[in-house]
């Protein structure tokens, strides 16, 4: 296992993470498609993360409605030292008004609840789950900052945020002396780039730690999905109840996996690992979470640290996926050689 820095952090992490999504949620409606894993399974998917190399461990206070957090904290009750664990926080927790969101009220409560099903005094890396419209980021920036004095906290970070909203952050941050995000979770695999126009940039621009979430595009890039919808496999988009997220363009989606399959076949591996392997092979990925039902999905996902792609395989990728520049982006291409002849 490879390890990247946290941002302008010094600590090391794992460039493969663990995702806690899949721990819990028996009954839930939407988390008992995602895995529904008990404390058992729970304890052996841990275990073998981190056998393998993984120090950097994924969750959030809404998945199975806080179960997730109470078997992470059960599996890593020896073991808390040998992880940096992060969880987040926005998602209703509760069915009251204030059981949701950045205000300050809502984020102190939450993170002692977190505190408590993880079983531990603090939390390495506490991220704020998504944009928030109505609670100005001085507030929740503020009560982040009291939770990072009172130890409670180690670092902060966000999910899910627009490149300009993450700047806006930062500049509060430096305004008010306040501490700053270190890292940004977001969305992106090989038929997901949306990210590589703004968020990324910014993200490098900021040195900030990208960590990657759904890197197979929600079991799409599983490639158990045909062109005709059906599956020739256990997949939660098409599971009874499941969710078709994130959103794919399925006629795109299944070019993308035309060529990883080639690539696949190439280095005698399997279609996931190829995909996981191509984003730890981008230069502002700074971890990968994986998640899985099974420690045989597991240990496959976990493989893909080892798979070096050669040129051809990252230029095929490439082509076959890349999304035409977006307004200004296309039109910055255009002028930069007026400024730099190299361009």
């Amino acid at each position: 296992m490879k390890y990247r820095l946290l941002g302008p952090t010094g600590v090391w992490v794992s460039e493969l993470s663990l995702g806690a999504m899949t721990f819990g949620g028996t009954n839930h409606p939407v988390y008992s498609t995602l895995g529904a894993l008990g404390r058992e399974d729970t304890d052996r998917m841990v275990g073998t993360a981190l056998e393998a190399g993984i120090n950097f461990i994924d969750t959030a206070d809404v998945y199975s409605d806080g179960e997730s957090e109470e078997l992470l904290g059960h599996a890593l009750r020896h073991r808390r030292d040998d992880v940096v664990l992060a969880t987040k926080v926005y998602a209703p927790t509760g069915p009251g008004p204030n059981d949701v969101g950045w205000s300050r009220l809502h984020v102190t409560r939450a993170l002692d609840a977190s505190l408590r099903r993880l079983g531990t005094d603090h939390i390495d890396l506490y991220q704020l789950h998504n944009i928030d419209p109505v609670t100005p980021f001085e507030e929740v920036l503020a009560a982040l900052d009291d939770a990072v004095h009172q130890g409670k906290v180690r670092y902060i970070g966000c999910a899910n945020l627009a490149a300009w909203q993450i700047s806006k952050a930062l500049g509060v941050s430096a305004l008010r002396n306040l501490n700053r995000f270190v890292s940004v979770q977001a969305y992106y695999s090989l038929v997901g780039r949306d990210v590589e126009r703004d968020l990324l940039p910014m993200a490098q621009a900021e040195n900030l730690a990208v960590t990657v979430w759904s890197p197979l595009a929600g079991g799409f890039l599983t490639g158990k999905i045909s062109r005709d919808g059906a599956s020739t496999g256990p997949s939660r988009r098409t599971a009874e109840g499941g969710q078709d997220f994130p959103p794919v363009d399925r006629e795109r989606g299944h070019e993308v996996l035309d060529v990883l399959r080639t690539v696949a076949g190439r280095h005698g591996v399997s279609i996931p690992r190829v995909a996981i392997a191509w984003l730890l092979a981008q230069p502002a990925v700074t971890s990968v979470i994986v998640g899985a039902r099974t420690t045989d999905q597991l240990t496959d996902n976990i493989a893909a640290s080892g798979l070096t792609l050669s040129e051809q395989d990252l230029a095929e990728l490439d082509a076959v996926s890349r999304q035409a520049p977006a307004y200004p982006n296309w039109i910055h291409e255009m002028f930069a050689p007026v400024r730099n002849p190299n361009a």
